[in-house]
């Protein structure tokens, strides 16, 4: 059967759901591939892009750019903010007075003709065919500038157009809710659902040149960038010791968009700007030196930083991932080499020292200790824990990412909390309440300031995070991945371990190591609780269990909502005063090999190692 002047691919479902593309899609790329596929049956490349629609869910939407149901593309973009639309327009009667911003970083797909400025357009001119107003940042912007936007100015949402640290051909689309957060369920059900009844391109959503004349569209660019770098001052304790500071840091911004705001909020502080690696800090999709934009991988990444810091005589290197939301940590020690500090170890340094400061600042009728407030996810350090319980403030555990964190601090602070920091292992701070979500530019500025600080003292960030271990207990990190692309595999590994023993039993010990405790947040089971019942919130959707050893350890096995990877977070925690940290290393050592080879079982399941 011939159809729409192409052959049939013989697979009816498949059929119908190229018709429908090319009934809809107005992107001459895109439409050309799916056409070509179709005439050269390219059977196995059309199953790819039309098998499955992306997911929308509470991260968005994150995939490669491309054509078809699969991937993001002009089309896809518009079916999402039309479901996006049709949800908030459900939710808020004042849509229409209050409005979205949008945002966008800069990747790009020559290929298929997407880019995230086109994305942020086409979604832009969505909502402006149904009468919302938009905010539409005019050049690329940092991700918690979105956030910060929708809390400054009071607006009902607010989209990303990023992939982060995700590899080049990728691209995304992060959603915050009207308090400044990243959205959680059931919203993203809602706006699922909704995107699946709003699939047909409304009348107006391809209009994107009538959008940008659109007296409902406005540049928030440069008040944003001017009220951004004025908020985060109020984070600035030593004004007079940044002036004069003689430490000299490098910055990367790894071919990202956080060269010029990172310059700008050191000037906030009256810090001395960094020296820029020459050859990253301007913005490039193609991200030509590195083979991963993300400084979370370590060395690889900071190569060119070290080689500048090296020829400046700089002993401290910042680097943002493309969207400035994270931010890595390097120091230079006396024997010459350059340290990578774990986000663990930056949490505790961040952690420390914004208290710190909370502390000096406190006679000044700020908040009583009693009503101060920490976080971090559940699979970061414990550090902040023993902090909170030697200095008295609270401390609070969130399931994984900073949608839990974010909406959690939101609602302490509306019960007139203080919410001083936040914190996820993956290098990811929220060092400033007026951005609810993770934030590499503001981070940056107080680690500057935190920098010369110590400097003034004679100090470096690795004294002052022994000295913290010392005080506050040692507590050592290890997590890494396995990549599994088998769902079946990843299924059958964490069924095994929730029926090791019979049905519905957990291990008791692994080679040696008794093990104390066992939350399943899969299932909702946590032996730690009276009625076994888990207090965070559960998710069919993950797989995620944590076990907690007789010896002080906790190790988390979790799967990942955006890669293909099975990973795992193992601490050790010690009392203070049990200082011997090589003892210390290798029993954490020894119980990552014992886990690794009994609970992951890696050859068995066919499980490819991290990258190194």
């Amino acid at each position: 059967m011939a159809w729409n002047g192409l052959e049939s691919t013989g697979d009816s479902r498949l059929d119908q759901a190229v018709t429908q593309w090319l009934q809809y899609d107005k992107n001459p790329k895109t439409a050309a591939a799916v056409r070509t596929m179709v005439k050269d049956r390219a059977m196995s490349e059309l199953q790819k892009c039309f098998g499955a629609r992306m997911e929308f869910g509470t991260a968005g939407l994150r995939a490669a750019m491309g054509p078809g149901v699969s991937c993001m593309n002009d089309l896809t973009i518009i079916q999402t903010t039309q479901g996006f639309c049709a949800y908030l327009e459900q939710c808020f009667t004042d849509l229409k007075q209050r409005g979205v911003v949008i945002g966008f970083d800069a990747r790009a797909h020559p290929p298929s003709g997407g880019s995230s400025k086109r994305f942020a357009c086409l979604a832009a001119s969505v909502l402006i065919s149904r009468g919302v107003p938009v905010c539409l940042f005019s050049d690329i912007t940092p991700t918690p500038y979105v956030p910060f936007t929708v809390s400054h100015l009071g607006l009902c949402a607010g989209v990303m157009v990023t992939a982060s640290h995700n590899p080049k051909q990728d691209n995304g689309y992060k959603v915050y809710w009207a308090n400044g957060a990243q959205i959680i369920p059931p919203h993203d059900k809602g706006i699922a659902a909704a995107i699946e009844q709003n699939l047909e391109p409304w009348p107006k959503s391809w209009d994107t040149d009538g959008a940008l004349q659109s007296s409902l569209l406005n540049d928030p660019y440069q008040d944003i960038h001017r009220e951004y770098c004025q908020t985060i001052q109020q984070h600035c304790f030593h004004r007079e010791l940044n002036k004069n500071t003689k430490v000299k840091v490098v910055h990367t911004s790894v071919h990202g968009v956080g060269h010029i705001f990172v310059q700008a909020a050191f000037k906030a502080f009256d810090l001395q700007p960094p020296y820029a690696v020459e050859e990253q800090k301007d913005p490039d999709p193609e991200f030509p030196t590195v083979k991963y934009p993300n400084p979370e991988e370590g060395e690889g990444v900071l190569m060119l930083s070290f080689a500048l810091a090296d020829k400046e005589g700089a002993t401290v290197i910042l680097a943002n991932d493309p969207d400035a939301d994270r931010l890595a940590i390097a120091e230079k020690q006396e024997s010459e080499q350059w340290r990578v500090f774990s986000g663990n170890e930056l949490g505790a340094l961040l952690g420390w020292w914004i208290f710190q400061c909370w502390k000096q600042q406190k006679e000044d009728g700020k908040a009583s200790i009693k009503d101060v407030y920490m976080l971090s996810s559940t699979v970061s350090s414990k550090i902040l824990r023993a902090i909170a319980v030697k200095e008295g403030f609270h401390f609070e555990e969130t399931l994984t990412g900073f949608k839990w964190m974010g909406n959690r601090a939101k609602e302490l602070m509306d019960q007139g909390k203080t919410v001083l920091f936040a914190f996820e292992e993956a290098i990811g701070y929220m060092c400033s309440p007026a951005v609810l979500d993770k934030d590499g530019v503001s981070a940056a500025a107080i680690a500057g300031e935190f920098v010369s600080y110590l400097a003034s003292k004679n100090r470096t960030l690795s004294h002052q995070l022994r000295s913290i271990y010392e005080e506050y207990g040692y507590h050592i990190s290890k997590n890494s991945y396995f990549i599994c692309h088998d769902q079946d595999t990843i299924k059958r590994l964490f069924e095994r371990l929730r029926n090791y023993a019979g049905e519905n039993s957990y291990p008791k010990e692994c080679r040696g190591f008794a093990i104390t405790a066992v939350r399943d947040l899969t299932t909702g089971y946590d032996s730690n609780q009276p009625d076994n019942k888990a207090v965070l919130p559960t998710s069919k959707s993950s797989q995620m269990i944590t076990f907690t050893f007789a010896n002080g350890g906790v190790a988390t096995m979790r799967t990942s909502g955006t890669e293909p990877k099975i990973k795992y977070y193992t601490e050790l925690c010690a009392a203070p005063g049990n200082s011997d940290l090589n003892l210390l290393k290798t029993e954490l050592d020894n119980l990552v090999d014992v886990i690794v080879e009994h609970f992951y079982q890696p050859e068995k399941n066919n499980l490819t190692p991290r990258p190194e």
